[in-house]
């Protein structure tokens, strides 16, 4: 080794200046040229990189917003047409109700009419029945008087007055009875 550094034998380790000096312009060269040309290109397509990722979040973030802006629309939508089912419901059942209370007023009514028009009916037959009744007593009572006195009771006005007289105290009697 001694002898080695004493006849002037270059270290491997080291090269020599000249070789240094071209290695350093060249790689000065190189880096310029990557620094001038590659690197705004690859700083540009790094720019667009992060703004379409970013626009992409930004637009995914504003599909999101309008998402939730459609959904609580449509939910206020849905609600308003609950309410309003709900609204028509009520509506119909309370006009289902009225219907209801006029036909049972209807109802009623008709029903007092003809319990109406049963009692007219009824004290109309019982006056004629009545009429009728006096008059086939007076006849009979007349007939009956006839024969017992022997002589016929033909004066219409006397035995009409004889028989008003008699069904009077009849009924008189039977109104005191009650």
């Amino acid at each position: 080794m001694v002898q080695l550094a004493q006849e002037g034998a270059e270290n491997p380790l080291i090269p020599p200046i000249p070789e240094l000096v071209i290695g350093l312009i060249a790689f000065v060269i190189v880096f310029g040229f990557l620094a001038k040309k590659l690197l705004p290109n690859i700083n540009k397509v790094l720019e667009e990189r992060r703004e379409a990722i970013e626009g992409g979040i930004e637009k995914a973030d504003a599909a999101k917003t309008e998402a939730e802006s459609v959904l609580e629309q449509y939910k206020a939508q849905l609600a308003e047409a609950r309410h309003e089912a709900a609204r028509l419901r009520q509506e119909a059942t309370e006009q289902g109700t009225a219907i209801i209370q006029e036909m049972k007023a209807e109802g009623q009514r008709q029903r007092e009419e003809i319990i109406a028009a049963g009692h007219a009916q009824i004290e109309a037959d019982r006056k004629a029945a009545a009429a009728a009744l006096r008059q086939d007593v007076g006849k009979l009572a007349t007939d009956l008087a006839g024969k017992l006195v022997g002589e016929s009771l033909e004066d219409h006005a006397r035995q009409s007055r004889t028989i008003d007289r008699f069904l009077d105290e009849l009924e008189a009697k039977a109104e005191v009875s009650r």
